[in-house]
Order: C-alpha cells, then structure tokens, then sequence
C-alpha cells in the first residue's frame, strides 16, 4: 500500500522506475481533478527558462491546488506531464529525480509523460495535470 492505494505493478509489465502502472483508490474518497499547470506564476510572469526549473515550478502549483482541497502528495493517484522537448527532460532527470523526492518522497503514481509540440503558455516547456483521491 502506498498511502491509502493499493500498488498495482504486473511482473509481466517489468519493473517501472518513477511511477506505478496502476493504484486501486480505496472506495469513498473524494476525486480532485487538477488542471494543466504550467510554471508560471499567479501574476502570469514567464516561467524560469530551465527545464527542471519549470517542472518544479509546474510540479509545486499541483501541489498547491491538491493542498487547498486538503490533500497530500501521497494522494495523488494519476499524473501526466506534457513536454516540448523530450530531449531537455531526458538531460534533466538527475536534477528531477531530486526535485521529485523533495515533494513527492517516494510515492509514485500512475503516470504518463507526453511529448507535445507546444503548450498555450508559448515560454512553458513542461504542464502537469493530476488527479489524486482525498479521503
């Protein structure tokens, strides 16, 4: 169990590394559902022009819409993280493995990553939506 889920990892599936393949959510938790968030501040300033900046900065805004429901990081369930270049989240995941233990610890959820030729925001290089199970 990782917090209140159920670790859902098939052998057959290989080890995953940074994420889970599924979580069973225990019933009777209320769903939240977080929007696209990008690096920018609430004043829309332009987001930090590096990458794992940018996803931490995505990463903490996530973080802060799950917190005002009265959430935790380990309560989130599914995340997927669109990016512009997959190339500059390659070269990133050292400095990501440890921006991720400082807000996540070690709780991974389902998680997709997607590369996407450009997002809304034209200076953002990474968004991240969520949805976690709040009991």
């Amino acid at each position: 169990m990782s917090g209140t889920f159920a670790i859902v990892n098939p052998p057959e599936l290989g080890t995953p590394r940074g994420f889970a393949h599924g979580l069973i959510a225990d019933a009777g938790g209320r769903l939240l559902f977080v929007a696209g968030q990008t690096a920018g501040d609430a004043a829309l300033k332009a987001p930090r022009p590096v990458f794992a900046q940018q996803f931490d900065d995505a990463l903490a805004r996530v973080l802060a819409v799950v917190r005002a429901a009265g959430g935790r990081p380990e309560q989130i369930a599914r995340m997927t993280v669109y990016v512009t270049d997959i190339d500059a989240y390659r070269e990133s995941r050292p400095a990501l493995r440890d921006l991720w233990l400082r807000h996540m610890g070690s709780h991974h959820p389902a998680m997709a990553l997607v590369a996407v030729t450009a997002l809304v925001d034209a200076q953002a290089m990474v968004e991240i939506e969520a949805t976690a199970v709040l009991a």
